[in-house]
């Protein structure tokens, strides 16, 4: 099976190619649109991976030319963008399914399995030609009972002339379909490869003619002989083997492997995605000095998309999180305006913090923040009224917390003095609490207790916001009703997610 792979992340394509190799794909790779329809009408594929955001051409408008082409092919998108809206844009320029980045790639080498048996009328869960067995989904092959061990071309050949068993295969056409575009192989390599598989199957007890030749024409696989079969007993389901110690530890030894690799990658990426980072940190400067124009906004967008989609395919999620915001603010279709110039470069900042400390995937956190609403990105910081109220007795701690949430929109209130709570709570309207635990006279867990006992203020959202991190403390603010609870000190984003995110279960629930 041939796919074409539209994309261009250089370690997402080293991913993806690596993947889709192990599972006996062959994969053509091609960095850009223009060139994704190029290598797409000229050549057969059994299945196109798109991304959507590409220089040249995007995936949207190469994905509707296809079509409006009559090109039947497969096409699964690729994106980052995991919005309906986007999803309903890529169904309806006549993709066949959608896949958001960061994948999990198990999953994705299932759509591709589901897509290419829905576009081929032939294609089974198991294929079956006399005594051979071959399962596509495991990558199994046996004949008559015997398990055949084969080169990954070996595989590749064979299921190819079970998928067109009705067929004769000429030497020209195995050597499109199983060789990449960048490989030059001969005539002479397909007849290596079977006289190698015939080989194999004749050590299992198939005729030395399984795999018929018409020479000077091509290859073909030769008729089960139907006296042989008719005693046959129906082939039995192949149930997946338990995972003993042995698969276990060859498991284990695979995902070390993939982490090496990984981390490979990353050695070459990091100093990229810095340098990527400093574009952005230039469009922060464009719109301090008011010459921010559409085209390096544009520019900069396309950079934290790819930044986006890298940082995801290596598994570092708070640093693609945060690029993914980045990417959600610059896709504005309006240029910035300068009140958003903090919250850009909060994120910049915040990002490029994130990058400097991973000094290898093993060791990279993995604790995902949660996504900052896109909608609050895009909106003038103006327009959002959101109304946060802070009592902490540390003066230092309220200025630095003050600093931390205004450029996110927040309209802040702090308070040093709990003895005044109750009359500023009411001149307020706070539409989030944040509480320190030990406080004089009244301390937070104190507050809390009393405000889950007010009929009116019951259901505001406290967090708890303290330098006590033991459980029994956390364990007592729950008990007393708080929604959440964070320890100092606490990273801005981290703060505004929280917020944001107790907001955002309130509202459901209306």
């Amino acid at each position: 099976m041939k796919i074409l792979l539209v994309e261009d992340d250089e370690v997402l394509i080293a991913v993806l190619t690596k993947s889709l190799a192990e599972h006996h794909y062959i994969v053509d790779v091609v960095k850009d649109g223009e060139m994704g329809w190029i290598y797409g009408s000229t050549f057969d594929y059994d299945l196109i991976l798109l991304d959507i955001v590409l220089p040249k051409l995007d995936g949207i408008h190469l994905c509707q030319r296809l079509r409006a082409e009559g090109y039947t092919t497969p096409i699964l998108l690729l994106t980052v963008q995991n919005t309906s809206m986007a999803k309903v844009s890529g169904l309806d320029a006549g993709a066949d399914d959608y896949v958001v980045k960061p994948f999990d790639l198990p999953e994705l080498i299932a759509r591709i399995r589901a897509l290419l048996r829905r576009s081929n009328a032939s294609s089974f869960p198991l294929l079956v030609w006399g005594d051979l067995l071959l399962n596509p989904s495991t990558c199994e092959v046996s004949y008559n009972g015997h398990p055949l061990t084969l080169t990954n071309k070996e595989y590749e050949l064979l299921e190819l002339l079970l998928r067109d068993s009705q067929h004769l295969l000429s030497a020209d056409e195995i050597l499109d379909r199983l060789w990449s575009s960048d490989e030059f192989p001969s005539e002479a390599t397909v007849r290596s490869h079977i006289r190698r598989l015939r080989h194999k199957l004749v050590s299992v007890g198939a005729p030395s003619d399984f795999i018929a030749t018409v020479h000077g024409r091509g290859y073909y696989l030769k008729a089960p002989d139907p006296l042989a079969q008719k005693d046959l007993p129906t082939p039995p389901l192949i149930a997946p083997p338990l995972l003993g110690s042995q698969d276990s530890s060859n498991h284990s030894t695979r995902q070390e492997m993939y982490l090496a690799f990984l981390n490979e990658q990353w050695i070459n990426t990091k100093p990229r995605s810095l340098e990527q980072v400093k574009s952005i940190f230039q469009v922060v400067q464009k719109l301090k000095s008011g010459e921010l124009d559409p085209q390096s906004q544009a520019q900069a967008y396309q950079i934290a998309h790819k930044l986006t989609g890298t940082l995801g395919t290596l598994g570092l999620t708070i640093a693609m999180q945060l690029a993914s915001q980045l990417e959600n603010l610059l896709k504005s279709q309006t240029l910035l305006k300068k009140n958003q110039l903090e919250i850009l470069e909060a994120l910049a900042i915040s990002l490029e913090s994130s990058i400097q400390s991973i000094d290898s995937i093993c060791n990279a956190p993995v604790a995902a923040i949660s996504d900052l609403s896109f909608s609050l990105l895009a909106q003038d910081v103006s327009q959002i009224v959101t109304k946060v109220m802070i009592v902490d007795d540390d003066i230092d701690c309220l200025r630095s917390l003050l600093k931390l949430l205004q450029p996110w929109g927040f309209k802040v209130t702090t308070l040093a003095d709990p003895k005044d709570f109750w009359t500023v709570l009411q001149s307020v309207l706070p539409d989030v609490l944040v509480l320190d635990v030990n406080m004089p006279q009244m301390n937070g867990i104190e507050i809390c207790q009393a405000l889950r006992s007010n009929l009116d203020w019951r259901r505001l959202p406290v967090l708890f916001l303290s330098v006590m991190n033991d459980a029994n403390t956390q364990n007592l603010a729950f008990s007393v009703g708080a929604d959440d609870y964070l320890c100092k000190p606490v990273v801005g984003i981290d703060l505004v997610n929280r917020i944001h995110n107790r907001l955002q279960r309130i509202q459901a629930y209306l």
